[in-house]
């Protein structure tokens, strides 16, 4: 699996209709309905704004996608196939469609949504998808600083600090490292 780690976009014009495509990087779904209301409220003046996204949650992986009134089946799942083509996760492509005054047909619909989607993904870099995991220390003050930097090392961070008697930290940091950092670090630990 793979994601990506800015955004993309990509723009084709296809018998008078304007298609604008976004690739971006979103971890819940939240995060895509911001991204894809920053993408409407950018291009108000458009007729269509179709999406699909591929997002890894705890129950597993989350695909989902939207026509955005366009006929069935003719914008959404050619955008998800792109994403399902890659493996990405994690990712939100939403496309916008300026009308041109030509019917473009169902094929011709399929091959315009997915083809814009395809210049955005490849407009982006991508790069090997890491599960991430969340993990709750209770550490003395004088390992703060080397906790900090074997967060560092590890490709993690730091979500919260709280001090106390001693110090509770939420880290977030590679679930394949989570274990590692507890035989270091932990007096005692939660998630």
């Amino acid at each position: 699996m793979q994601t990506i780690l800015e955004v993309g976009s990509a723009e084709q014009t296809i018998n008078k209709s304007k298609f604008l495509a976004w690739v971006g990087h979103c971890e819940t779904e939240q995060e895509v309905a911001v991204f894809l209301r920053a993408i409407a409220s950018k291009n108000q003046n458009a007729h269509h704004l179709a999406y699909a996204f591929r997002i890894k949650s705890p129950e597993g992986l989350v695909p989902r996608f939207s026509d955005a009134g366009e006929p069935s089946g003719t914008a959404g799942m050619p955008i998800l196939q792109m994403l399902e083509g890659r493996d990405l996760v994690n990712v939100c492509i939403g496309v916008i469609r300026y009308y041109g005054g030509i019917n473009l047909g169902k094929g011709g619909l399929v091959r315009a949504y997915g083809g814009t989607a395809k210049l955005a993904i490849e407009a982006t870099q991508m790069v090997d998808y890491v599960e991430m995991d969340e993990l709750a220390l209770t550490i003395e003050y004088k390992r703060v600083d080397e906790l900090m930097k074997a967060v560092a090392q590890l490709k993690g961070t730091i979500i919260d600090k709280k001090f106390d008697v001693d110090v509770n930290v939420k880290i977030r940091l590679p679930a394949i490292e989570k274990q590692t950092l507890i035989d270091r670090f932990s007096t005692q630990y939660g998630h």
